[in-house]
């Protein structure tokens, strides 16, 4: 019997499900995966009904991680915007090692270097770095911003208010963006390529479009009028923390607004390009920004708490 993937954050968490999307698909191809899961709830039952094997874990207990990846052939690694991602990335090296994998596929942010703009992108840098010195063949997928943590902000104030308010600056910023099923199709491809360099790091942008495009697109999808309000930095933060977002992912995604509205101010930084890594390695154009909300259009209206 052929040894199963092991994808971790497999239930899928508040926004792109990445490790869900990776694990409903290499099924769908008849590639056995072991999925770990923080707990054991709907998700990960509606992940055994579709023939996974669960694996109830603690990213952060290096006995637990030891156990979930004993017997893979490989590993799938998405850790959630919180903190313990340099733990996380330390327990699963350890673990991988000992286990002989040989293929990990690393999923981090379109910026991974030591003087990135957020905490986050340097965080992942480290961890890039950890697995690599592993010598368990990782590579890197660096995805720019999902579709759908667009879409989780935009959600906080459109249904209600008809407005997209948000600290991203004029309508002429402009957004680097992805559809997580697509970061998730690139991902499949690498776990399941003939052959890896391990070190590569692959970048991922589906579309690059401006907020006034992305503005256009929701007004002609959703058949209202939709405006923009541009908020400040201090009213997003306190705005964020009431709706119990962690501290960790408020100063990841306060420092990335502020450096995408300094990219858009310097034509030079702001040259984001779609890249050819969905295409080839996914099998499938990249998903636009009209289909996104197309598809999810009772999502971005529902009305949040």
């Amino acid at each position: 019997m052929a040894k199963p993937v092991l994808v971790t954050s497999a239930a899928g968490g508040r926004q792109g499900k990445t490790g869900r999307h990776v694990s409903e698909m290499l099924l769908a191809r008849g590639v056995p995966v072991r999925a770990l899961v923080h707990k054991i709830d709907e998700r990960s039952e509606a992940l055994r009904a579709r023939g996974a094997e669960i694996f109830e874990g603690d990213f952060l207990d290096v006995r637990s991680v030891k156990r979930a990846v004993q017997g893979a052939s490989s590993v799938y690694f998405a850790y959630p915007v919180q903190d313990g991602l340099l733990d996380a990335t330390a327990a699963m090296a350890i673990a991988a090692r000992e286990a002989g994998i040989t293929r990990l596929v690393n999923l981090v942010m379109l910026q991974s270097s030591v003087d990135a703009p957020t905490p986050r992108m340097r965080q992942n840098y480290l961890s890039e770095q950890v697995f690599e010195w592993a010598g368990i063949g990782a590579v890197h997928v660096r995805a720019t911003v999902f579709y759908e943590n667009l879409g989780s902000q935009v959600r906080l104030s459109l249904p209600a208010q008809g407005a997209v308010r948000l600290p991203w600056g004029k309508e002429t910023t402009v957004l680097p963006l992805v559809a997580a099923e697509d970061v998730a199709r690139v991902a499949v491809g690498l776990l399941t390529s003939p052959s890896l360099t391990a070190g590569t790091a692959y970048p991922v942008i589906g579309t690059v479009i401006s907020l006034q495009e992305i503005i256009a697109t929701f007004g002609r999808v959703l058949a209202r009028n939709v405006r923009y309000e541009e908020t400040t930095d201090d009213e997003w933060r306190r705005d964020a923390i009431a709706r119990n977002y962690n501290q960790h992912a408020v100063d990841h995604l306060s420092a990335l607004w502020k450096a995408l509205r300094a990219a858009s101010l310097d034509p030079e930084r702001a040259r984001f390009a779609v890249t050819d890594t969905i295409e080839k390695l996914g099998g499938a154009k990249p998903k636009t920004f009209e289909q996104f909300v197309r598809e999810g259009q009772s999502e971005l209206m529902a009305k949040t708490g």
